[in-house]
């Protein structure tokens, strides 16, 4: 099935690429969740605005992915999360929790969708979480949760 992606997908491709997936994936999980639109002869319409769209939000060369990394790695995030008694979390730790608290604490503002967090974050205490700013520039920052 042909689709135009409305939202980048790790692995598939960015927002306004027209890919070839199968039907049960585009179907069950793309178009339910608004990653992506099934693409018809009218919806090359759709392509250049999201395209157009995406120009205004990324980061378009390597250049302004470092000066955004070099800020986002002098940043010190703290999420203040509940948790129990013995340090795990009432649910974990999301990209977009990430991405507001890298704003709170300063830094420049984050698209939660590049936040890539390794493993779910469900415990207290320092983790490592990348930021892909750019196809070639991934920033690693680290991020305290701590019991609010």
């Amino acid at each position: 099935m042909k689709i135009i992606l409305t939202h980048e997908v790790s692995g598939l491709g960015t927002a306004g690429d027209v890919v070839d997936v199968k039907d049960g994936y585009a179907r069950n999980y793309l178009v339910p969740r608004g990653f992506a639109i099934r693409w018809t002869k009218g919806g090359e319409k759709d392509v250049a605005q999201i395209r157009r769209g995406r120009k205004i939000r990324e980061i378009a060369t390597i250049e302004q992915a470092n000066e955004v990394k070099g800020q986002l790695e002098g940043v010190n995030v703290k999420l203040a999360v509940r948790a129990g008694d013995a340090g795990r979390l009432f649910g974990s730790v999301t990209p977009a929790d990430v991405a507001a608290a890298i704003k709170a604490a300063g830094g420049p503002d984050v698209d939660k969708r590049r936040v890539e967090l390794g493993s779910p974050i469900k415990t207290l205490g320092a983790h490592q979480v990348s930021v892909r700013l750019h196809a070639e520039v991934v920033a690693k920052l680290g991020v305290e949760v701590v019991a609010a």
